[in-house]
């Protein structure tokens, strides 16, 4: 009789996470920022369809990078229980802080269960308020991790380059349009392979940027900007640069990031976000 494979608990967990971490970083950053008015999501993101950043109730957003069909599936329940809370109760009950605790728990459970991998994915869940001190934006990692950010966050990619970025040219109360710069800007962040950073032009055509403006009269906070506001926003800011091009994937596995599924096919990574609002 064969005697079964052991792995320690803490080298399960470390290989899980490993895993989890390399999914993320294949996709293209998330960046959240606030703003005078609110609280700016800006992405590289060349699908027109399927989309990082999405609305979950009347002042509450989303945002994800990963694997497009594990947080689209946390989206639409995101959505339901927002609907369900606040038919059930008051539209007031429906909270950020509420949300962003019951991602926690799905997320946390389904890393630690040795019954299925874990989830390819990092969420912002944010919230606006009345003033800017009343506005939340929560990170959520693959383990169910939650961390309440201030002033701007980052997540996938390249994240500590565009974080840096944003840790120097960050201002507070800034207009929409600076806030808009900053971190289209910080997306324009590139590593190189001996450790210095370069700077490319993003075309207005492939960031997807959403807002949650509280100046808005209706009680829905949330609104994209379509491609013709965001080029007279940003301005000249010279010759665009293209994205570069990923080289072959080595494995069905490392292709998975932020490329748009085929026809007829399932969806995979970080292709683009999650479906439309």
């Amino acid at each position: 009789m064969s005697m079964p494979f052991y792995v320690s608990p803490e080298q399960l967990m470390k290989d899980r996470a490993d895993f989890a971490r390399k999914g993320i970083a294949r996709g293209r950053s998330v960046v959240a920022v606030q703003y005078a008015d609110g609280i700016l999501f800006a992405s590289e993101n060349p699908s027109q369809a399927l989309h990082k950043v999405s609305e979950i109730y009347d002042r509450i957003a989303f945002a994800a990078v990963g694997r497009y069909n594990e947080f689209e599936n946390l989206r639409i329940a995101g959505v339901r229980l927002a609907d369900m809370r606040g038919y059930a109760y008051d539209r007031r009950d429906v909270t950020g802080r509420g949300l962003a605790n019951a991602y926690a728990q799905t997320l946390g459970t389904i890393f630690s269960s040795g019954g299925e991998k874990p989830y390819e994915v990092e969420i912002f869940v944010a919230e606006i308020g009345d003033s800017a001190v009343d506005d939340q934006i929560y990170r959520l990692t693959y383990q169910g991790q939650v961390t309440d950010e201030h002033q701007y966050a980052v997540m996938g990619g390249a994240d500590e380059v565009v974080a840096a970025y944003l840790h120097e040219h960050y201002t507070e109360n800034a207009s929409l349009s600076d806030a808009l710069h900053v971190a289209v800007a910080a997306l324009g962040r590139s590593s190189e392979d001996n450790g210095s950073t370069g700077d490319r032009v993003i075309p207005a055509s492939d960031l997807e940027v959403a807002v949650l403006d509280r100046t808005r009269t209706q009680p829905r906070k949330f609104s994209r900007l379509m491609p013709a506001r965001l080029e007279a926003l940003l301005g000249d800011r010279g010759p665009t640069t293209p994205a570069p091009t990923a080289p072959p994937a080595a494995s069905e596995a490392e292709d998975q990031s932020d490329t748009p599924p085929a026809q007829g096919s399932q969806t995979g990574q970080d292709g683009g976000g999650d479906g439309p609002v």
